[in-house]
């Protein structure tokens, strides 16, 4: 789980053009913190690492890298000023007049920086105060196999005797039907070093179907922290789901990501991930398991144009007599995003999961094979502004299926139209 940070782009965009030299020969030069051209000073490396941490929305830990700095250059005007609308961000006035007051007279900067501070007295060094964004989507859809019906009518069994041939019951076959779906996403600042609380929830009724009526409410903490170009998130969280009205799931994660500093093209980053998750079935105790993850995602940003790869390795730790017993496998996905004109933007993604068992399903049951399930499902979408913070999304999926097993086989197809509302 990666939010993004509505303020995180002006605050950034400020400090670089506040750091512009307030005198000639006051100021360091500085690179673009994404990608330096040239070797940098450790003063350098100090003050695109505070940059960074404002961008990232680490206030406390951008204050202490600046007052390192002005100690080991007093003469970077930049990072005076910096330090100062620091400070003033998180209600530290006394301190903040103290820094405005040492860049007026030690610098004499230029008109522009003096009608800026000028503008942050006036506005007031107010407490920090969190900000916070949400989502709000309301969905109609078509979903032609609400309960997963295998594809084939009918469960070969081999017997002593040679195969059996069995009819499938009715219930176990492909059900249409209607849905309405609502979903709501919550994001706020917990500290002023950027950490931050979320909220998940989302909920679908079926027309006729109710007793597949699905509902799941998510809740955690995810903190950044960063050792020296190492950026590292840290995520908490815990889940129920529900089905038909009653308690189905219940969840438990934790999550490590790690942004290391590779050597990439621009706007290219790779991050390391790392989850364990408990699951744990309100009715099901023998499917209760220890789920853990590995995965690596690249993402490259080209204007518009944006693409996210991820590979990953699974390994699912049954807790009791699960059929199957444990399972281990593997997916990679692809996630493409483009303007296409118009004002739409369109959004393509692709994944194939893997999942093989390690003991046969369940020979009691006449099913003595060992579980090999092969997944593949694409995604389409299209979303178009209707006004302000508002969109409407048009999105289509297909699920395929393939398993050695043919009762667990099964197509799946979706369509569905949304209106969504983004806060603030």
């Amino acid at each position: 789980m990666n939010p993004v940070r509505a303020l995180a782009a002006p605050l950034l965009l400020l400090s670089l053009f506040l750091t512009l030299p307030l005198a000639p020969g006051t100021a360091l030069a500085q690179s673009v913190p994404d990608a330096p051209s040239v070797a940098l000073t450790p003063e350098e490396q100090l003050y695109q690492q505070a940059l960074q941490s404002l961008a990232e929305g680490r206030k406390g830990d951008a204050s202490q890298q600046m007052s390192r700095l002005v100690k080991m250059v007093p003469q970077h005007a930049g990072a005076w000023l910096d330090l100062a609308l620091i400070q003033c961000s998180l209600g530290q006035a006394d301190e903040a007049e103290r820094l405005f007051a040492n860049v007026e007279t030690r610098f004499n900067p230029a008109r522009e920086i003096l009608e800026l501070i000028a503008e942050a007295r006036d506005t007031g060094c107010m407490a920090w105060a969190p900000s916070s964004s949400g989502t709000i989507s309301v969905s109609r859809g078509i979903d032609d196999n609400v309960n997963q019906g295998a594809s084939n009518s009918s469960f070969i069994i081999e017997g002593p005797d040679g195969s059996v041939e069995l009819p499938l019951l009715d219930d176990f076959l492909p059900k249409r039907d209607g849905y309405t779906q609502m979903s709501a996403d919550y994001v706020r600042d917990l500290t002023a070093n950027g950490t931050l609380g979320f909220l998940q929830f989302q909920g679908r009724r079926y027309d006729s179907m109710r007793r597949y009526d699905t509902a799941s409410l998510y809740a955690g903490i995810e903190s950044p922290w960063r050792f020296g170009r190492w950026l590292v998130r840290t995520t908490g969280a815990l889940g129920v789901s529900g089905m038909g009205g009653h308690l189905y799931q219940r969840q438990a994660q934790a999550q490590l990501r790690v942004t290391p500093p590779l050597p990439l093209p621009p706007r290219t980053q790779l991050h390391l991930i790392g989850a364990a998750t408990h699951i744990d079935y309100a009715t099901l105790d023998t499917f209760n398991s220890d789920m853990f993850e590995l995965r690596a995602l690249l993402s490259h940003y080209t204007g518009s144009f944006s693409a996210n790869a991820t590979v990953g390795l699974m390994s699912d730790r049954a807790r009791a007599d699960r059929p199957g017993e444990n399972r281990h496998g593997n997916y990679v996905s692809l996630t493409l995003r483009q303007p296409i004109g118009l004002k739409t933007v369109a959004e393509l993604a692709y994944t194939r999961q893997t999942w093989d068992s390690a003991s046969a399903y369940s020979p009691e049951l006449l099913i003595d094979q060992v579980r090999a399930q092969r997944t593949q499902v694409l995604r389409a979408s299209l979303t178009y502004p209707i006004a302000k913070r508002q969109n409407v999304v048009l999105e289509a999926r297909a699920v395929r299926n393939r398993e050695n097993i043919s009762i667990f086989q099964y197509n799946n197809r979706q369509i569905q139209l949304s209106w969504q509302w983004l806060y603030p």
